[in-house]
């Protein structure tokens, strides 16, 4: 069946900004990528075959970024630019509505949406799989390259932490401090020095590390295990050169797929058994922090003397302390301030835990939910865009691209802040997800309303009639 004209000319102008701005923007948004990620790759060496596989793997968490801003630009300026054309004015007047314009862009939205929705519960969760375990992998290699300042390293046999580093490439170290590992796991030597060079030129399968200024501490184990006492050495030297052997670290194989335990490798089928599975855990981990809770309050034991002895009742504490003196008061009270400062402190603890838990959940349920609200957001940008582009009748490259990124930013940014909120517990997850789809739904349908009678988005006249509309009443009154 072959589409009318109309349907054709609108499908075409759409599609051509559409498809031009969607390579644009997915390249930008490489290219930040590669600028995020680009210490994870600098100096270790690797072909460019591994980069371009990291942005393979990279690219699908993208599209449900790049494919609504997409879509909001090119429905945006494609209605401006009828509008601006009177192309738009010259369809109404062949009785074209506004709705009968967009919908063969709707049939194309909706499968985008779809599209959309496939990718995020099928290929994003495959492609953070592999994104994941290759950034794994490469944190392996050459990791005397990727020292952190300020935290021990495991490299080799030692463990190694650095005060700061600076110089060519980093290479030059101060205030380091060297953890030996032996082979019964005990701390016994110990280095520190003022200054440090990595050099690795001269060791093909190793790290050739320079300390100056530093001492070297060995604890001596002895056989006589009696004394109490253990001799040690120290050891200061100007120059002290060690070689790490880091053959274990450079066999690497980028292909390894160990990990695959995160929420985001997972699609919906795969997150609602996680959360169900979650859920129950927390549930029955309360119930039992509530147990033992009730247990430690001795309140099981009162109800057992009740049964016992039924005749007593309950005097109070004051009367109950009056049976004793004075110093079996001070224990008895002593006693029960150190057991509610124990609860206290429990309960502090098992909050933090509980609040862990519960934050577990919520980034479950949030990115369950991320998945349809990223899908809906290719058709919902449409509504919002395309009714803008009717109102303010400008085409080409400036007004519309500083709407359609005032609201995508905003969308964004504000589903971002109830995202937040919802995985410290202060908003529902659902609502946390969809709040700012349901905002923009009401604002896309009062567009389309206003864009298809031919109104403005806001009414300035009529706004300001109704504010003066009350201080015309009172100045009436007053005269009167």
């Amino acid at each position: 069946m072959r589409l009318p004209l109309i349907d054709r000319y609108i499908l075409k102008s759409y599609l051509t900004i559409l498809i031009s701005f969607f390579f644009i923007l997915m390249f930008i948004f490489i290219i930040q990528t590669v600028w995020v990620f680009i210490d994870e790759f600098a100096g270790k060496g690797l072909d460019i075959s591994v980069l371009l596989r990291f942005l393979l793997y990279y690219s699908p968490k993208l599209i449900p970024l790049v494919l609504p801003l997409t879509i909001l630009l090119a429905s945006i300026m494609t209605f401006g630019n009828f509008a601006e054309r009177y192309e738009f004015a010259a369809m109404k007047s062949a009785g074209i509505s506004l709705m009968r314009a967009m919908r063969p862009l709707i049939v194309v939205n909706s499968i985008a949406c779809l599209l959309t929705f496939y990718v995020a519960n099928t290929v994003i969760p495959l492609a953070e799989f592999k994104t994941y375990n290759l950034r794994k992998n490469l944190s392996k290699m050459r990791p005397a390259l990727a020292i952190t300042e300020g935290v021990f390293n495991d490299i080799g046999e030692s463990n190694i932490k650095v005060g700061r580093k600076y110089g060519e490439n980093n290479r030059m170290l101060e205030n380091v401090i060297i953890h030996e590992k032996s082979p019964n796991q005990i701390n016994n030597i110990v280095i520190k020095a003022k200054r440090g060079e990595l050099k690795s030129e001269k060791l093909q399968e190793g790290l050739q590390l320079v300390l100056y200024d530093g001492y070297r501490y060995e604890e001596i184990v002895q056989k006589n295990k009696r004394k109490k006492n253990e001799p040690h050495s120290r050891i200061a030297f100007n120059q002290y050169t060690m070689n790490i052997d880091l053959r274990a670290f450079n066999n690497v194989d980028l292909n390894e797929t160990e990990y695959s335990n995160t929420f985001k490798m997972q699609n919906i089928g795969e997150l609602d058994k996680s959360i169900d599975s979650l859920t129950n855990s927390y549930i029955s981990e309360i119930e039992g922090f509530a147990k033992t809770v009730f247990l430690r309050t001795g309140a099981n034991s009162i109800n057992r003397f009740k049964e016992t002895h039924k005749a007593i009742n309950y005097m109070g504490s004051e009367e109950y302390l009056s049976l004793f003196p004075i110093r079996k008061k001070q224990q008895i009270l002593s006693s029960a301030k150190n057991n509610i400062e124990m609860q206290l402190s429990s309960f502090n603890n098992q909050k933090n835990v509980f609040f862990v838990r519960e934050k577990v959940i919520n980034l479950h349920r949030l990115w369950r939910d991320d998945k349809f609200v990223n899908a809906f957001a290719a058709l919902l940008l449409f509504f919002v865009g395309a009714p803008l582009g009717a109102i303010i009748r400008k085409g080409g490259f400036g007004l519309p691209i500083v709407v359609a990124l005032t609201i995508f930013l905003t969308y964004h940014f504000a589903g971002t802040l109830f995202k937040n909120s919802a995985e410290d517990g202060s908003l529902h997850p659902f609502l946390g997800a969809w709040l700012i789809t349901m905002i923009l739904s009401i604002v896309g349908l009062i567009a389309t309303i206003r864009a298809s009678r031919d109104k403005s988005v806001f009414d300035i006249e009529r706004l300001k009639m109704n504010f003066m509309l009350p201080y015309n009443y009172i100045l009436k009154k007053l005269k009167q």
